[in-house]
């Protein structure tokens, strides 16, 4: 049987993320509360996959898997950028 070793992240660590998760929630708020609907879309297209990896990477401990997985990771998650890109293109074109 594989010995499995557990990461031991420290509370603070998980306490610091969440707290980044709070203010770049609080700025997407702000954001579409203060400004131009087209810049809030914009501050959703760029702020909400940071918060989507920090989730990911701290929450879902994927910064302690094998660099394969996290490969896989990439790799579906940019086919499903593909795929939603060309789902825009095909609405676009109608």
């Amino acid at each position: 049987m594989a010995d499995v070793h557990g990461h031991i992240v420290p509370y603070r660590t998980f306490v610091r993320v969440w707290l980044l998760l709070l203010a770049l929630t609080s700025v997407l708020v702000a954001t579409s509360m203060l400004f131009h609907q087209a810049l809030s879309v914009w501050a959703m297209l760029i702020l909400t996959p940071i918060k989507a990896g920090l989730v990911f990477f701290y929450f879902m401990h994927l910064k302690y898997e094998k660099p394969y997985l996290r490969a896989l990771f990439f790799l579906a998650l940019g086919l499903l950028i593909i795929l939603i890109g060309l789902l825009f293109f095909d609405i676009l074109n109608r």
